[in-house]
């Protein structure tokens, strides 16, 4: 495993300052959601994907972040541009009806 350079951690923690520990939190939620694009996390929280990919990093243990990057990597649905254009939600239809 490859080290982070000092100045990509030092530059996720000046971004991570303005974000509270809730919005973390729901970053890290969105960067495992299979449908969410890395796109959506920049427009909501202004973190790009080197940005979540740091974020991640510092934030989970190294084997779940292994796990996560395995993961994401080569998925079309995290990146919008190469998504179906069917797809125009970040979730499953059945995700959030009341059971």
């Amino acid at each position: 495993m490859r080290a982070v350079s000092p100045r990509k951690i030092s530059t996720w923690r000046a971004r991570s300052r303005l974000l509270s520990e809730e919005e973390t939190s729901r970053v890290i939620e969105m960067a495992w959601e299979d449908r969410t694009p890395f796109e959506a996390i920049e427009s909501q929280f202004g973190l790009n994907e080197a940005g979540v990919i740091a974020l991640m990093r510092v934030s989970l243990k190294p084997g779940s972040f292994r796990l996560w990057r395995a993961r994401v990597t080569g998925r079309v649905t995290k990146h919008a541009r190469l998504r179906a254009p069917g797809v125009s939600r970040g979730y499953c239809p059945t995700q959030y009806k009341p059971r």
